[in-house]
């Protein structure tokens, strides 16, 4: 897109609420309003049923996703044949609610510091295991990094209230028992990416008084190329695969419970993903500047919605390096 080249606001922090302004200004002229369709009316801001669903259908924006979630797996195989071994712990009595633990070896003693990674997979599919491929270079920083599994939202008795709350019980194991992994129960850190940033970002915005958890506090969040406010996603054709309510679009959208965000956050999205996610993107770090929340915002250029996680695994690689720095590991 032409307004890539203007290099504008790549990174934007608290402080740069104008360099802010411009980059909305950008995006809602370069492409972030669709104009009418002749197709039919208006479902979601200017767009048309058509053109909503395709914002939320990743194959039209990622032509390569096929090739791409295929290194996912192939990299994790790839890592594991290292001898690299996860523990699998419990959160639930029966899987999937369980999750992989991966804790650094006697070469690089662990610093107590917990990355929870939330995996993606339109809520409908992904395992831990796929994503063992994201944890190395946390390791050799002496990271503990633990991926959980949980169900898939069109599972009988399952949901996306279901799967938040796997999540967060997910979450809450690893601060009671942070011991037992050698943890540090105040040094929580989250990160997901695409449902998965959903559902981390969801567990951000908790109030885990509700839950007698008020000594539970996310430390760091990084979310990627997520989705905070579900009222246009429930518009969608993913309607026909998720089942959205009132109260799952109203609980779970965490662009509406930014008072319980707690946790230095950094939003990431990729400069070649779908305007909609883009816009997810900016109007949550938007939302979130307007409460004085510590927040910053990264577009990462030249990427698409599955291509930028692989950066994660990379300690040199965008998402990598902007998480070591939520973490205080990297200056």
């Amino acid at each position: 897109m032409w307004w890539n080249s203007l290099n504008v606001a790549q990174t934007v922090t608290r402080n740069g609420m104008i360099a802010f302004t411009l980059l909305q200004a950008f995006l809602s002229f370069g492409q972030s309003a669709p104009t009418p369709s002749a197709i039919g009316p208006a479902v979601f801001l200017n767009m048309d049923q058509a053109q909503l669903d395709a914002a939320y259908t990743q194959s039209v924006w990622a032509p390569n996703l096929r090739e791409v979630l295929a290194r996912y797996k192939s990299r994790s195989d790839a890592f594991l044949a290292k001898g690299i071994k996860s523990r699998r712990v419990m959160y639930g009595h029966v899987e999937p609610e369980g999750m992989d633990v991966y804790i650094p070896d006697g070469s690089q003693p662990s610093n107590g510091k917990i990355l929870i990674f939330i995996h993606g997979g339109a809520w409908s599919g992904g395992l831990a295991s796929e994503y063992a491929f994201l944890a190395e270079p946390f390791l050799n920083a002496g990271v503990i990094v633990v991926v959980p599994d949980f169900s898939k939202a069109q599972d009988p008795e399952s949901g996306l209230l279901h799967m938040a709350d796997q999540v967060r019980r997910a979450v809450a194991y690893c601060f009671q028992h942070a011991s037992d992994f050698g943890g540090n129960p105040s040094e929580l850190y989250l990160s997901g990416h695409s449902s998965g940033g959903h559902l981390a970002t969801v567990v951000a915005t908790t109030d885990w008084s509700v839950f007698n958890l008020q000594d539970l506090k996310i430390k760091g969040l990084l979310t990627c190329s997520g989705m905070y406010d579900l009222r246009p996603v429930r518009l969608s054709s993913r309607s026909k695969f998720i089942s959205f309510t009132d109260e799952v679009e109203q609980s779970l959208s965490p662009q509406r419970h930014l008072l319980f965000l707690s946790a230095k956050t950094t939003v990431v999205y990729g400069s070649a993903e779908s305007p909609e996610f883009k816009r997810q993107g900016i109007d949550f770090f938007g939302a979130a500047m307007k409460m004085s929340k510590n927040v910053s915002m990264v577009e990462a250029i030249g990427y698409n919605h599955f291509e930028i996680l692989e950066t994660m695994a990379d300690k040199n690689g965008l998402l990598c390096k902007e998480m070591l720095t939520l973490m205080g590991l990297l200056k």
